[in-house]
This record gives C-alpha cells, structure tokens and sequence, in this order.
C-alpha cells in the first residue's frame, strides 16, 4: 500500500493505493510521517494535480473502493456523470432501480473513499 500527497487550493490531499488500484483519496491536515508512494499513487498524484490546475476532465485510473453492494453501484453511477453536469440523488436512484433510495444515495455519496475522482461532489 502506498501513499500520495497532493497540495491542492483547497487543502491537502492524501490518495492511498496498491500497484493497481486507488483504494482512497481524502483531504488531510497534515502529510502522515514515513508515507511511501508507490508509482500508482504518484500517477495518480499527477492527475489529481492536472484536475487541479483545470488541465484534466477525466481521471485515467483503475479504483477499487470498499464498500457494500450498494455503495459499489452508486459510486460506478457517478463515475458516469461527466465533468460540468450536476445530478440530483433522485436521478441517480433511478439510474439504480430504487426510486425510494434517495437516503441510502445521499448516504453512500457521503461514504465515498475516493472524493474528486468519484464525483460525488456533482450529486
């Protein structure tokens, strides 16, 4: 498991990964003393930072978040919502097939691991 930071203009960023996947990104006070980066974790340090410097739309990485059933479902639905379009909890409760879901959605965007590159802030 390896650590990346990124500083970003509004605070600092804290990505966490294996050699595969992203497994989380938060924002952080402060760098955790002895983090290793691997070279995932850089790779996606760059992109956060490129999204950052609004020179990238789209993030280019493999994520393997934990979560239930259903938080894996509503997350792989805002990773269909694109840069500069907002939807509703609603909208995406019907995306899921459970129109009486909007808590268990709004919930499970409250859980998100991987904030900005899962774009539960477009929900």
């Amino acid at each position: 498991m390896g650590t990346s930071y990124v500083e970003s203009p509004i605070g600092l960023v804290e990505i966490k990964g294996t050699d595969e996947a992203i497994t989380s990104l938060y924002f952080v006070e402060a760098r955790e003393p002895g983090a290793v980066s691997t070279a995932y974790t850089e790779l996606a340090a760059a992109q956060v930072a490129e999204y950052f410097a609004g020179e990238r739309r789209v993030f280019d990485l493999e994520l393997a978040p934990a979560g239930t059933p259903f938080q894996q479902a509503h997350w792989q639905q805002l990773l269909r919502v694109a840069f500069g379009e907002v939807q509703t909890y609603q909208e995406i409760a019907n995306r899921l097939g459970k129109p009486a879901a909007t808590r268990a959605v709004g919930a499970a965007n409250g859980q998100n691991p991987i904030s900005i590159i899962i774009p539960c802030h477009r929900i």
